[in-house]
């Protein structure tokens, strides 16, 4: 029994060093296979259709679309919609095992965080950055002040995270972005008497419940729709709805665990960690003694435009990581310019924190490493093909519960939310009209899956914002699960209403 109290948790390096070997096994277990792929060559105007190793190019008609069965219109291809190569139904063969060994074991991580470089950038980037701000002074005065305001209402903040980042999630897909919130958002949580838990969920629950219901996300609702053949306003009315639905859910299921710590520490399921979170987080606002001043003041409004002109960039001019790291890197510079922090402090402080997040990006590169295992093995394609021959001929209400469960065991295979709508939506659209509902239904089956596995995938985001704390796993899993359970009922409700009215 003693043994068993001795024994720990995994760090998320060791979680995902597990799951890279498990997908290995994998890849000598479930056969290898390959959906034919269909691209539009923009510059030629033609389609390119690629099987296994072979490439034949065809005119970019309609009516070759119609011969490859696949029910979506020209324009889709033609006006970019659609960009990413998407499988072609009826096309899967078997092909010559790929199993991943050894050295291939070894090298994904390396490969995952080379694949990864800009986000990983961006993480370090971002670390200099709160360095920097941090060296001012300013956050100690920012939060000591804001303690003050939200004094008695503090969970007003709750809500208010929780909403705009889901707003974000929901429009243009906010999700990696949102590592850089939490060394800001943390110490204002702890100052006002939460633990790093309600930060952390309010964030990532935000994200993960804007995805699940996204209405206009580019990278998941409208690729999806187009993949299926459908405009993507088509069933916008039922994820609208699913949207508020789950964000009521969510923020009653925070606050309620959120005024629970409040009122007794004790209750916090990371109690043990109490001390050690508010050294890392609040050892600078304890003190008490800095004035928010002018020149404070002015430091903040400089890190706050940062992520303002960061999240307007990736909605409207198209930017992505490398604009994204340039925007914070020239607000560490301005910042470090209205502070008057000399040149070797300001490269200490910086690489100090870029240091702090360095654990962090290589979470995200260990993950990334995993899905080049899941490629060069060729198993996605696989279990999909399985996928698709499982829900053919069910019953139309049975059939949609079947897919929303499939598709959150493919999300682990294919993390990626625009790379599963391409590849799926192409072979599981036309089964909906084999069982006579809706393709909408489908995609918003899709959403609701992916989104839902999202809030406990360890190879997305996830073990890299509980890092930034030094949360386990374990207890991640236990705080969330509870509303993973409610918020499948919901979406298994919603999706069976669809089928039917």
């Amino acid at each position: 029994m003693s043994i068993l109290k001795k024994l720990k948790f995994p760090t998320a390096h060791t979680i995902l060093f597990i799951i890279a070997a498990v997908v290995c096994l994998f890849t000598w277990i479930i056969p290898s296979g390959q959906y034919d792929r269909l691209s539009y060559d923009d510059e030629n105007k033609v389609f390119i259709v690629e099987s296994d190793e072979d490439s034949k190019t065809f005119t970019a008609t309609q009516e070759t679309l119609d011969k490859l069965a696949i029910q979506i219109p020209l324009e889709k291809f033609t006006s970019g919609a659609i960009s990413k190569p998407i499988s072609i139904p009826n096309t899967y063969k078997n092909l010559e095992g790929q199993p991943q060994g050894f050295v291939s074991f070894v090298q994904a991580p390396l490969k995952g965080i080379m694949q990864s470089a800009d986000i990983i950038l961006l993480v370090l980037i971002i670390g200099g950055l709160i360095s920097i701000v941090n060296a001012t002074k300013a956050f100690e005065a920012g939060i000591a002040w804001l303690a003050e305001k939200l004094k008695g209402r503090e969970f007003v903040l709750i809500i208010m995270v929780t909403i705009l980042i889901a707003l974000g999630g929901t429009t243009f897909g906010l999700e990696e972005e949102t590592v850089a919130f939490y060394p800001i958002l943390i110490p204002i949580f702890l100052a006002a008497k939460y633990d790093a838990l309600v930060c952390v969920a309010s964030i990532y629950v935000g994200t993960s419940i804007g995805t699940l219901a996204s209405t206009v996300n580019p990278f998941s609702t409208i690729i999806a729709s187009d993949a299926a053949g459908i405009n993507w306003t088509v069933g916008l009315n039922s994820r609208i709805i699913m949207l508020v639905l789950g964000l009521v859910l969510c923020i009653t299921y925070i606050v309620r665990y959120a005024q629970r710590v409040k009122k007794d520490a004790s209750h916090s399921l990371i109690h043990d960690q109490k001390e050690e979170i508010e050294k890392m987080f609040m050892g600078p606002v304890a003190s008490g003694t800095t004035k928010l001043n002018t020149k404070l003041k002015l430091v903040l409004l400089v890190f706050a435009s940062t992520f303002l002109i960061m999240v307007y960039g990736v909605s409207q001019l198209g930017w992505w990581f490398l604009e994204m790291t340039s925007v914070f890197l020239a607000g560490a510079l301005l910042i470090g310019l209205i502070a008057r922090i000399n040149e070797k402090r300001f490269v200490t402080e910086f690489m100090s924190g870029a240091k702090d997040l360095l654990s962090v990006a290589f979470i995200i590169g260990i993950a990334r490493g995993i899905t080049v295992l899941m490629e060069d093995g060729q198993v996605s394609d696989t279990l999909l093909f399985y996928a698709s021959e499982l829900t053919s001929g069910m019953h139309k209400g049975l059939f949609i519960n079947v897919t929303f469960a499939l598709y959150n065991g493919l999300a682990f295979f294919i993390p990626s939310s625009s790379g599963m709508a391409v590849l799926t939506m192409p072979i599981m659209s036309p089964l909906a009209d084999n069982v006579g509902i809706g393709r909408e239904v489908m995609v918003n089956a899709y959403q609701f899956g992916v989104g839902l596995f999202k809030f406990i995938s360890p190879t997305g985001i996830l073990l890299a914002s509980l890092a930034l704390v030094n949360v386990g796993y374990d207890k991640w899993l236990k705080f969330i699960m509870p509303l993973v359970i409610l918020l499948a009922v919901l979406a298994m409700i919603m999706l069976t209403i669809g089928v039917y009215f």
